[in-house]
């Protein structure tokens, strides 16, 4: 385990915390189309009213907007901050395919070298926003498009840990904790999981206590490291693939958060809510692939139900609050 900040005990404490990422509609990180400052400034004058922290899955464009509006604007948000790395060798195991030659796979290593110098830059420029960093998003696991050994990921936690203050993590579905990961965990300051109990077609009544048994798993084998939960949620909508229709709608949704809530206040985890907004951007073009409606927000930034209790009138952050 690294040295750890002073006041990274508190860091870790439960709080209220989201993933967020702001593209609308016509707006793709992959074509280069980014949010605007004043549509990031209304996302975020929306999600201060109820979120103190706010996870960011890369150092792209997006990325420096959003903590530019914070510093700007003088919000009381801190940022988890990460890259989306790109693989560096192939996965057979992956179900849609993620077999690249091996030239793209050297251009990904070096890409992935830039973000990685790139979150350093970010994370020492904005030390007061930023609290922590992830060297990288599910890219382990043995079904992702996006594969990173484990060396590899060594090797940028290393290189971050040397480059800035802010406690270092990777963020990872549950499963590899417990097994290829083991090497990994000495190089960070503290685990962060992934729980989906719709992906593992768990219902609702189900699914708290799945997450709680994820949690517990990671928990057994590391007992002494500190552990977040860096995604958590329920979609609203499916076309069947990965999660059954009639298993996505707003009202599980609206039940599954609630009790996440409640679990993680009452166990004192940080539990970072996913996510934000639906992104239009993501997954297939059919209009219910899952991946596009797991916001608590619609995307025209609508409360959904889970949300409307909070948001049911117009309110406006005071900076004098």
């Amino acid at each position: 385990m690294g040295n750890m900040m002073t006041d990274f005990s508190l860091q870790l404490k439960h709080k209220n915390a989201i993933c967020y990422s702001g593209y609308r509609h016509g707006q793709d990180p992959r074509s280069g189309v980014f949010p605007s400052y004043e549509q990031i400034k209304e996302d975020l004058l929306i999600l201060v009213q109820h979120w103190s922290v706010l996870r960011l899955y890369d150092c792209s464009h997006h990325a420096h907007m959003v903590l530019s509006v914070i510093r700007n604007e003088s919000l009381p948000l801190q940022i988890m901050l990460g890259v989306d790395l790109a693989a560096e060798v192939s996965n057979p195991n992956c179900p849609w395919g993620a077999h690249y030659p091996e030239h793209e796979l050297q251009l990904n290593q070096h890409v992935n070298q830039q973000h990685i110098m790139r979150m350093i830059d970010f994370a020492n420029a904005y030390p007061e926003i930023v609290f922590s960093v992830s060297i990288g998003n599910e890219a382990s696991v043995e079904w992702n498009d996006h594969m990173v050994p484990v060396d590899r990921l060594i090797h940028y936690a290393r290189q971050v840990k040397a480059g800035c203050t802010q406690p270092v993590t990777f963020c990872e579905n549950y499963v590899p904790w417990t097994n290829k990961l083991l090497p990994l965990v000495e190089h960070l300051d503290f685990i962060s999981i992934h729980t989906y109990p719709a992906w593992e077609y768990k219902s609702v009544d189900e699914a708290i206590a799945y997450t709680q048994e994820n949690y517990q798993l990671v928990k057994a084998v590391h007992p002494k490291v500190p552990i977040v939960v860096t995604e958590a949620g329920w979609t609203t909508r499916s076309n069947g693939r990965g999660i059954e229709v009639h298993n996505a709608n707003e009202q599980i949704q609206m039940k599954y958060y609630q009790d996440l809530m409640h679990w993680a206040e009452l166990n004192d985890v940080l539990t970072f809510v996913f996510e934000a907004f639906d992104e239009p951007w993501k997954g297939s073009d059919d209009e219910n692939e899952p991946e596009k409606h797991w916001g608590l927000f619609y995307e025209n930034r609508q409360p959904k139900p889970v949300m409307q209790a909070l948001f049911d009138q117009p309110q406006r952050y005071n900076k004098a609050v």
